[in-house]
């Protein structure tokens, strides 16, 4: 059970095709089913099966590759953590955030840090809640920038920052808003934000029209457009509110307070450690 054996499974799950899996590995296709059909071998399961044109796991396969998944990511981190305990200035440091603080948060604090520290090998992965936290979960990122971690998260918290979800609309919409009819623009599921509106809008026992978009970009330009009105991080629609484009709403509970939290894993690399302490010298940054 190589390493080379284990992410090749993890890749064809990700992808569902050899032909796709050998083209982000760059090896041949024969070397993908050949690396998959040795850990069959060893496990003595089928790990695969075919599915229309292309390949999807088997039960067994899909709680192997889980655990193929995290094993590869504690690999990377041994290695980062080695590396960032040698020269924390020059070890590797991966960052996952979902969208809003990447767009909002980080570009300013990354251009900073990286200018303190130009050899840090930094990579980010930005994506939906679940997405980052998972992630983390599997060791494949160092820190995470999100809001409050899943109960269930083995997770450090090690600096936070406030944030404020506020309702916010198109000038317009917002003289006439009525919190159960008119309509509200939302992310789409899966998104943290996303699950915050519909417990908002639960708690006040409303079901309002809902238009689904499928990035913050688009719900911000949409409820700037008269689409419905939002309910928003206001580290996300500053611009637009000073520019009068979006006003906030005075809306029934809101503002929502929802911390931005930085969030590692049980042993968080020196490298690590050393963007936090950046982090903690940027205005708004505590320790928690």
């Amino acid at each position: 059970m190589t390493e080379a054996r284990l992410r090749t499974l993890v890749t064809l799950a990700d992808t569902g095709s050899v032909r796709e899996a050998a083209r982000r590995l760059y090896v041949t296709e024969s070397a993908v089913s050949a690396a998959v059909a040795a850990l069959t071998r060893e496990l003595g399961v089928p790990l695969v099966r075919r599915a229309g044109r292309g390949l999807e796991l088997t039960p067994s396969g899909a709680v192997y590759a889980g655990y193929a998944r995290q094993v590869l990511g504690l690999l990377e981190q041994g290695r980062a953590a080695a590396r960032g305990a040698a020269d924390p200035g020059r070890g590797p440091l991966r960052l996952a955030a979902v969208t809003t603080a990447a767009d909002q948060i980080l570009p300013d604090l990354l251009a900073s840090f990286r200018a303190r520290w130009p050899e840090v090998e930094l990579a980010l992965e930005v994506g939906p809640r679940r997405q980052v936290w998972s992630s983390l979960a599997a060791h494949e990122a160092d820190l995470v920038l999100a809001g409050r971690p899943p109960a269930e998260a083995a997770a450090t918290v090690l600096a936070v920052r406030p944030n404020d979800l506020v309702v916010v609309g198109a000038p317009a919409l917002a003289e006439g808003f009525a919190l159960g009819s008119t309509p509200w623009v939302m992310r789409e599921p899966g998104s943290g934000t996303r699950a915050t509106a519909e417990a908002y809008l639960t708690e006040h026992d409303v079901a309002p029209p809902r238009l689904v978009l499928g990035s913050n970009g688009a719900v911000v330009a949409g409820a700037a457009a008269g689409l419905g009105v939002a309910l928003l991080s206001r580290d996300a629609v500053g611009a637009h509110l000073d520019d009068g484009r979006l006003v906030v709403i005075d809306a029934p509970g809101a503002p929502l307070h929802r911390p931005w939290h930085a969030v590692a894993g049980a042993a968080p690399t020196a490298t690590t450690m050393l963007f936090v302490a950046h982090l903690l010298e940027a205005p708004g940054w505590s320790a928690p």
